[in-house]
């Protein structure tokens, strides 16, 4: 049975008082039973978040990490240093790391490998930007991306993949993508994976909706059939709005 999961990723926000003050405040909060909730939050918080989360129903994870063990990698933070501080999930493949960081499907495929060999849980994002969506060739652009950062692993490395949908297009542009465009991705994203696999871990894999989910939206959201939770940016920065959104299901 597939996993409901909200993350949310605070990208490069808040300071350490901030950061503890919006997690005392989630502590308080009282999150729908079956509901997995993740923060992924700036490096220099992340060691105090475990502890503060600690017996809590609060996973903590990193936003990023570097696909070698260690080196000549100034500013880099390795998988076994996350590890180390007690972080056992990661996002990669964020837009904003394709963008400003020109991180590639190549590259990515790198990092999912040293992930996995430090048995981390990895959440992959992907997705399309306007100019794919408009010339209606986002299907197989997201395909594409899917296959060449996912489709060497075998099938029982997919068990600490979550997957995350993000319409680029749709994330400060003005356009809006509805809850039936994002079924349809979706839907076609186990489409994908079980041309290589098979109908049943196609099934199996949770897969996140990272278009701007918002409390007024997540509820409709959540009810399409083949999606499985969020990845909530701004939203995530406020501990009512993240709870609204969790409690979507």
């Amino acid at each position: 049975m597939r996993k409901q999961i909200v993350a949310g990723n605070w990208k490069m926000n808040l300071n350490a008082s901030e950061s503890e003050e919006l997690i005392a405040e989630l502590k308080t909060q009282t999150f729908n039973d079956g509901v997995h909730v993740a923060i992924a939050i700036p490096y220099l918080h992340l060691a105090a978040a475990v502890v503060q989360t600690a017996g809590t129903s609060i996973n903590v994870a990193a936003q990023n990490m570097h696909q070698a063990a260690s080196g000549a990698f100034t500013g880099e933070v390795s998988a076994a240093m996350l590890e180390e501080i007690g972080v056992k999930t990661v996002i990669l493949g964020h837009s904003e790391r394709r963008a400003y960081f020109c991180e590639t499907d190549a590259l990515l495929a790198e990092k999912i490998n040293t992930a996995l060999k430090n048995e981390m849980h990895v959440i992959f994002c992907f997705g399309e930007e306007l100019e794919d969506r408009k010339s209606e060739s986002h299907l197989d652009f997201v395909a594409s991306q899917i296959k060449n950062s996912l489709f060497h692993l075998n099938e029982s490395q997919w068990e600490n993949i979550t997957l995350a949908y993000e319409p680029v297009w749709a994330i400060g542009t003005g356009e809006t993508a509805s809850p039936v465009q994002v079924q349809e991705m979706h839907a076609h994203i186990r489409a994908v994976l079980a041309t290589k696999y098979d109908d049943v871990l196609a099934q199996s894999i949770s897969v996140l909706y990272g278009g701007s989910v918002k409390p007024a939206n997540a509820k409709e959201i959540f009810a399409q059939k083949d999606i499985d939770g969020g990845l909530v940016g701004g939203a995530s920065l406020n501990a009512v709005d993240f709870t609204a959104i969790v409690n979507s299901f």
